[in-house]
């Protein structure tokens, strides 16, 4: 455990090479990334984190805490105390988020941005409204229900359905990772995190100079389509789509989502593979 901001965050240090920061989604954790790890700390350390409210991180019982912007402070502590002045960061969906929202309040800190289906937000004003009374009431039903409940509902959501051949083993693994996160994390992380409460940063996107390479699946049609936009407005953007992946592309192509991401870290930004 380190501690950050008044909060103890479960930090997971590995590998060799530069440091690179990794983001796991909405109720992840550091075990989002096993299948990559075994490859990628050939290449990297790998600085793996629970996000506030998941996995073995504190759950504050204020929803005020559980904001993009505390979640950036808290990723620049975490390098203070390692350290470390930059490094790559890879995030997936709400970890993606996290990590543009890092990177445009500290530029300095990031040399490279691995974004794996993530969006940088909902334009709509009416949309993010709809978007936030929706999580507002998932939250509600997750603290009532219990996790395992909540659990079963979030998987039956067709945008996280797993390609059928992943093996049986790995969706259970990833099941029961997900049952063991705190009620009132991730309640509370819908509450301050959700897709609803991020301000759109489509007109930022120009400002962030660093490479960015983008990962999306292909079976992922409303992420893709995000995706080809995010890399036309970019400076410096590849875009690498991924056969028979969904949104999940770390579990249904977890080689190809590791050879996309060693690359990045190399600093040869991958294009193509599929097309959306």
């Amino acid at each position: 455990m380190i501690h950050l901001n008044g909060l103890d965050f479960h930090v997971e240090i590995e590998g060799s090479g530069p440091p690179l920061l990794l983001l796991h989604g909405f109720t992840g954790s550091v075990r989002t990334w096993d299948a990559l790890r075994a490859t990628l700390r050939q290449h990297a350390t790998l600085i793996g984190v629970d996000l506030i409210g998941h996995g073995h991180t504190a759950s504050p019982a204020d929803p005020e805490r559980y904001t993009f912007d505390w979640a950036s402070r808290d990723l620049s502590a975490l390098l203070d105390s390692l350290k470390l002045t930059t490094v790559d960061v890879l995030g997936y969906s709400m970890g993606g988020r996290v990590a543009l929202h890092f990177a445009l309040q500290s530029s300095q800190r990031v040399r490279r941005l691995i974004l794996e289906s993530a969006s940088p937000g909902l334009e709509d004003a009416e949309e993010r409204a709809r978007r936030v009374a929706a999580d507002a009431a998932l939250a509600d039903r997750v603290e009532h229900d219990g996790v395992p409940a909540f659990v079963d509902e979030w998987e039956r959501q067709p945008l996280l359905a797993l390609r059928p051949h992943v093996p049986a083993g790995v969706r259970a693994n990833q099941h029961a990772q997900r049952l063991l996160n705190n009620p009132l994390g991730l309640a509370n992380s819908l509450r301050g995190m959700g897709a609803g409460r991020q301000v759109p940063l489509w007109p930022r996107l120009s400002e962030l100079s660093l490479p960015v390479q983008l990962i999306v699946g292909q079976r992922d049609r409303r992420y893709c389509a995000v995706a080809e936009r995010m890399r036309g407005l970019l400076p410096d953007a590849r875009l690498a789509v991924v056969r028979d992946a969904g949104h999940t592309v770390h579990v249904d192509q977890p080689q190809d989502c590791a050879f996309i991401v060693v690359n990045a870290i190399d600093n040869k930004l991958t294009g193509g593979v599929g097309r959306c």
